[in-house]
C-alpha cells in the first residue's frame, strides 16, 4: 500500500524530522529534556544509525550545517583513505572502478562519530551521555524491525548475510525485535571516553584488524572532523548554503543557478519539470572531471554560471547529469528562536561494503566507491584522501535569517531532488507538506546505482507515478528518454525540511521512507 501524503506539522518552540519515527522521538525527547538543536540532531542520528543500519550508522560519514543565530558553519566529518591505501594494487586485481561491496578497500575511516564529538564540543548544552542514552536504550532493549530494514536485509547475499549475521538473524520481518548489543557497547565507550572509545576501542581494534595494513593506529588517532566554511549562492530569492568539495554540494547551487534566469511555469507544467532537468544536467554532466577533495567549489558553481546560456529550453539536451542511487539519511532539527541544523549521515549503498567489524557488529560505509581509479585524476585513490561524496545537506538563509533546513537521500540525485524541493518552497511558496509530497523527476543510470558516469548512454529520466498527467508525455516530446515509477516511490529520495517564519516553525517528513516523523512542539 502507497503511503498517504501527510500535513505540514507546527512546532511553536522546536520540531525534528527525520526518516524513522522512533529517531525523531528521539530528538523531541532530548528536546523536551532542555536540550538545544544540536543535541537533538545528535540523538536522533545516534537513534537511526542504531534503527536503521540499511541507511547510516557509525560505520558511515557524516556532514552538517548549522544556523547559529547568527551565521552559517559547516561541517565535514567525510573519512579518508587509510595509510596502506594502494590504487595499484587494486588495477592490478582487474579493477578498473573501486570495488562496490565485500572488500575493505572501499572503506574510508568513518567520520560519523568524530562529527557528533565535534557537534557537541561546540554547541552541545546537555551531557552526552544524556543526547546518547535515547540510542543506548534502542540498541539494548531493541527496537521493532521496520519494512525498508526487513527489504534490505533480504538483498544481502550469502557472504553479507555471514557479516552482517546479527541484522539477518533478527530483521526477517517487520516489526521482529532486533537488538544491538555490540551498538550498545560501543555508544557507552564513546559516552566514557569520547571518540578514543569508538576509534580506539572495540571497533577501532576490529578495525584495524579487518584492515590487514590498510590502516594504521595514526589514521584512526587523526579526527576527520573540520569545520569549513559553507559554500552559498543565490536562487529563487534566497540563500541556499551547502557542504563544498569533497561534497557534490555544488550542484544544488549550480543547477538553481542555471534555472535562476529562467521563468519557470507552474509545477503542474511538464516544462517546469523540463527546464529543471536541464538546469541540472547542465550543472552536473561533468562532475566525474571536476570533483575532488580539493576542487574550488565557488569556481564549480561559476563555471555553470558562465555556461547557463547553453541550456536548451524546448528541448532534451546530450549532456548526461549524474544518475545513481544511494542509501542515506537526511534530518533536521530547529528551534523557533535558536539553532537550526541540517545533518545528513550515510553508509553508500544501503549496508555500505557489506562487510561489518566484528566485535560490535557495526556494518562499514563503502564511501571509498567515490574514488577514481584512472591514474593522474585529480580524485584517484591514495592514502589519506578523500573520495567525491555524494552528501549534500542545505539550508536557506534570507538576509542572514534562517528561512529552511531541507535535504535528503538519494545518492547522486541528491541535487537534482533538492532543486526541485528548493523551487517549490521558495520559488512557488508551497509548505514543507506540498513541496515535500509532491512527484518528483530524478535522472537514473545503470543498474548498481553508484557506475552512472561509466555508462552515460543508457541515462533516463525516472517519473513518479503521481506526477501531473502532462509530465510524462510532454518530455517524451520534448526528447527525453523516460520511464515512470510508483508513486510515492522511495527511489525518488526520502527528503524532509523545516521552514521558520513569523507564525514560527512548519516541516514535513517524507512519505516515502514510510515511517518517517516530523514532531516537536
Amino acid at each position: 500500500m502507497n503511503p498517504l501524503p501527510q500535513s505540514s506539522v507546527r512546532g511553536s518552540r522546536h520540531l525534528v524530522a527525520s526518516a524513522d519515527q522512533l529517531a525523531s522521538r528521539a530528538g523531541d525527547a532530548i528536546f523536551a529534556a532542555g536540550g538545544n538543536a544540536v543535541d537533538a540532531a545528535i540523538a536522533t542520528n545516534a537513534a537511526i544509525a542504531v534503527t536503521g543500519p540499511h541507511l547510516c550508522g557509525m560505520g558511515g560519514d557524516l556532514f552538517a550545517l548549522v544556523h547559529t543565530g547568527d551565521d552559517v558553519v559547516a561541517l565535514n566529518s567525510s573519512g579518508r583513505a587509510g595509510s596502506g591505501a594502494d590504487a595499484d594494487a587494486i588495477r592490478a586485481d582487474g579493477h578498473a572502478v573501486m570495488p562496490f561491496h565485500h572488500d575493505i578497500r572501499s572503506v574510508t575511516v568513518p567520520g560519523c562519530v568524530d562529527g557528533w564529538v565535534a557537534l557537541h564540543e561546540r554547541f552541545g548544552s546537555l551531557p552526552l551521555a544524556d543526547v546518547l542514552a535515547p540510542a543506548i536504550d534502542l540498541a539494548e532493549r531493541g527496537f521493532p524491525a521496520s519494512p525498508l530494514l526487513v527489504g534490505s536485509t533480504a538483498r544481502l547475499d550469502q557472504a553479507g548475510r555471514e557479516q552482517l549475521h546479527e541484522l539477518a538473524a533478527q530483521a526477517t520481518r517487520t516489526g521482529a525485535p532486533v537488538r544491538r548489543p555490540g551498538a550498545a557497547r560501543a555508544l557507552r565507550a564513546i559516552v566514557e571516553h569520547g571518540r578514543d572509545g569508538f576509534y580506539g576501542g572495540e571497533f577501532g581494534d576490529g578495525l584495524l584488524a579487518l584492515g590487514n595494513g590498510w590502516y594504521s593506529p595514526d589514521d584512526l588517532a587523526s579526527s576527520s572532523a573540520d569545520w569549513v566554511d559553507p559554500l552559498t549562492a543565490s536562487m529563487f530569492g534566497v540563500d541556499v548554503h551547502t557542504i563544498g568539495p569533497n561534497s557534490q554540494g555544488y550542484l544544488t547551487l549550480a543547477g538553481g543557478v542555471a534555472a535562476e534566469p529562467l521563468d519557470l511555469p507552474d509545477p503542474d507544467d511538464e516544462r517546469w519539470a523540463h527546464l529543471l532537468i536541464e538546469a541540472a544536467k547542465l550543472a552536473g554532466y561533468d562532475r566525474t572531471q571536476v570533483l575532488h577533495e580539493h576542487a574550488d567549489g565557488d569556481a564549480l558553481v561559476e563555471a555553470v554560471r558562465q555556461r547557463r546560456h547553453l541550456l536548451d529550453t524546448e528541448r532534451a539536451s546530450t549532456y548526461h547529469a549524474p544518475a545513481s542511487a544511494g542509501d542515506t539519511t537526511y534530518l533536521c532539527t530547529a528551534e523557533a528562536d535558536g539553532l537550526a541544523v541540517s545533518l545528513i549521515q550515510s553508509n553508500a549503498s544501503g549496508f555500505g561494503c557489506w562487510l561489518a567489524e566484528s566485535n560490535t557488529g557495526i556494518n562499514l560505509h563503502n564511501r571509498g566507491l567515490g574514488f577514481s581509479l584512472e591514474a593522474g585524476h585529480p580524485a584517484e585513490l591514495g592514502p589519506g584522501r578523500r573520495p567525491p561524496h555524494t552528501l549534500s545537506p542545505a539550508l536557506a538563509t534570507r538576509g542572514g535569517e534562517l528561512v529552511s533546513v531541507f535535504g535528503t537521500m538519494g545518492g547522486d540525485a541528491q541535487p537534482q531532488i533538492l532543486l526541485q524541493v528548493a523551487a517549490r518552497l521558495f520559488l512557488h511558496g508551497q509548505s514543507p507538506a506540498e513541496a515535500i509530497n509532491s512527484a518528483r523527476w530524478a535522472l537514473a543510470g545503470p543498474e548498481t546505482g553508484f557506475d552512472t558516469w561509466s555508462d552515460l548512454d543508457h541515462q533516463r529520466v525516472e517519473v513518479e507515478g503521481h506526477a501531473p498527467d502532462g509530465w510524462e508525455p510532454g518530455l517524451v516530446a520534448r526528447g527525453h528518454r523516460v520511464s515512470r515509477l510508483p508513486e510515492y516511490d522511495s527511489g525518488f529520495g526520502h527528503a524532509h525540511a523545516i521552514v521558520r517564519d513569523d507564525n514560527g516553525l512548519s516541516g514535513a517528513a517524507d512519505p516515502r521512507c514510510r515511517i518517517g516523523a516530523t514532531i516537536g512542539r
